[in-house]
């Protein structure tokens, strides 16, 4: 009993110091980000790519109904007030390993050197007419890569070569292994909650949601592997999707410049986006279209509150901006700067 509660103290303790302790972003960068976890990515996923379902949807139920198991005998053992007792401290217990076990398979990537410290930046160049023009080419690209994204097969170079390529362009070795875009039994929450996609830390899998139509895939399963290549904060996780879709057939670079074009245009006045939005075709224009309809089958109620939730997740792991880290990519793009076609590149050593 003793042993146990040695144990399990030890473990609660060790989840609240990796929660609090102050690592420097170049011992993470060097030891962890670029050193301990593309090897361990390259062990799991590969393993997580063999069975078919999410993996992470197996582990939670069998979860619950370990908990709900243990939860019925110590009610029958020794009383419901001991079982919620005795269920409390198995929980916190539960989730001090998870958290641990979460830090070192990927989550110790959120506390890595900012991608914008590696990439060469101007942030002068962040001005409402530099917006403007990175709109206006976004729609004289979306207008011409139509026609060729809907033929079948689009062509082009396949995603996986587009996403090394991409890390390369970032001064990075190619070293990601691509996980196969699974299902979840929670695709009813995806639907409500607007979730396109999402990385499992886990099992370093990643979940897509069905109802994201093929011209948004590409650039959807790009953003979740670059959270699997170690770039966690969601700006860079853009940020490398936008990069892979450059590198791309003509799917993969439609559905690049159309997420581009929303996220800019809602960084615009409205009378700059009605002046430019005017200049698209009915071909993209049906495609917007679209994609409003998928998100008008979610549900306000649970796309709050799932927003409200993964907002604080995201500040729970040093990301200030929260939720608006996912529109921070414009940033970026914009500081880049349009001479090397909207791409940032390693900053000079």
């Amino acid at each position: 009993m003793i042993l146990r509660f040695l144990f399990r103290a030890s473990l609660v303790a060790a989840a609240a110091t990796a929660a609090l302790l102050p690592l420097p972003a170049g011992i993470v960068e060097r030891w962890y980000s670029l050193g301990l976890y593309p090897r361990v990515q390259a062990v799991v996923t590969p393993y997580s790519n063999q069975v078919p379902i999410a993996l992470l949807d197996v582990a939670a139920a069998a979860l619950l109904f370990w908990v709900v198991w243990r939860f019925v005998r110590a009610i029958r053992a020794s009383g419901a007030v001991r079982a919620l007792v005795s269920s409390a401290v198995g929980l916190l217990t539960i989730a001090a390993a998870v958290y641990l076990a979460f830090l070192l398979l990927w989550g110790l990537n959120y506390r890595r050197i900012p991608i914008e410290e590696k990439v060469d930046l101007d942030e002068s160049r962040i001005t409402r007419e530099t917006a403007r023009q990175l709109a206006r080419e976004a729609v004289v690209r979306v207008n011409a890569l139509h026609a060729p994204a809907h033929r079948r097969p689009a062509g082009g170079p396949a995603l996986e070569q587009a996403f090394a390529a991409a890390e390369r362009r970032l001064g990075h070795g190619s070293s990601m292994v691509p996980a196969v875009p699974k299902r979840s039994l929670l695709e009813w929450y995806f639907r409500w909650a607007a979730i396109d996609g999402m990385t499992d830390p886990l099992f370093l899998e990643i979940i897509i949601n069905p109802d994201v139509l093929p011209i948004e895939r590409p650039f959807v399963i790009a953003h979740e592997w670059g959270h699997l290549a170690g770039y966690a904060n969601e700006d860079e996780a853009n940020l490398m999707a936008w990069l892979t879709c450059l590198e791309g057939g003509p799917l993969a670079q439609y559905s690049g410049w159309l997420v581009i074009y929303g996220h800019v245009m809602n960084a615009l006045p409205r009378e700059d986006r009605r002046l430019i939005a005017a200049e698209l075709t009915e071909g993209p224009r049906e495609d917007l279209r679209a994609i409003a309809n998928r998100f008008a089958l979610s549900k306000p109620l649970v796309r709050n509150v799932a927003r409200e939730t993964y907002d604080a997740y995201l500040r729970a792991n040093r990301v200030e901006e929260g939720i608006a880290s996912y529109d921070a990519v414009i940033r970026l793009i914009l500081a880049a700067g349009p001479d090397h076609g909207w791409a940032p590149r390693p900053r000079p050593r």
